[in-house]
């Protein structure tokens, strides 16, 4: 039984084959991709905590980072007696922090998400499993910014007014 197509139905065949293996390459990458995060889930992890007076824009979930490398990732937020934020953060078991080192909340960007920033300190200790930061810097909120940006342009054009008049 020997069939011969004719130039458009061996034209939708082509298109049809190459559908599925396109399909195939998604679903090939889809399911590697899905592997490597499992995998990436399954390594340990230590936690560690850290106290904030604001944390506006920061999320459970967001990423912890070091010389801008993701090293982890914040997994808890409670507020204390004080009324400050305990984040909980989870970092990969292969990172040691030094226990100087400060933690701050930082933006990727201007409208970016908001990040943990670990700046590691100088000391031979280290922030043990369940330990807490000594240095934390609040997240900057972008109205206090322009606000005090705007403050100091008027302070100086009323300061540039006032020495004009003498």
């Amino acid at each position: 039984m020997n069939e011969t197509y004719s130039k458009d139905e061996g034209y939708s065949i082509k298109i049809g084959l190459y559908t599925v293996l396109i399909l195939l390459s998604l679903l090939i990458a889809y399911t590697t991709k899905r592997t490597i995060e499992r995998h990436d889930e399954q390594r340990s992890h230590y936690s560690v905590q850290a106290r904030f007076g604001r944390t506006d824009g920061l999320s459970i979930g967001n990423d912890v980072r070091m010389a801008g490398m993701n090293i982890g990732k914040v997994i808890k937020a409670n507020l204390d007696n004080d009324y400050k934020a305990i984040l909980t953060f989870e970092i990969n078991d292969n990172i040691k922090i030094p226990d100087d080192s400060s933690a701050s909340i930082v933006s990727d960007g201007i409208l970016g998400n908001k990040y943990i920033e670990i700046e590691p300190g100088g000391s031979e200790d280290y922030i043990s499993p369940g330990g807490e930061f000594a240095y934390t810097q609040d997240a900057m909120v972008l109205e206090e910014l322009l606000d005090r940006i705007i403050g100091m342009g008027k302070a100086n054009r009323q300061k540039n007014n006032y020495q004009g008049t003498n």
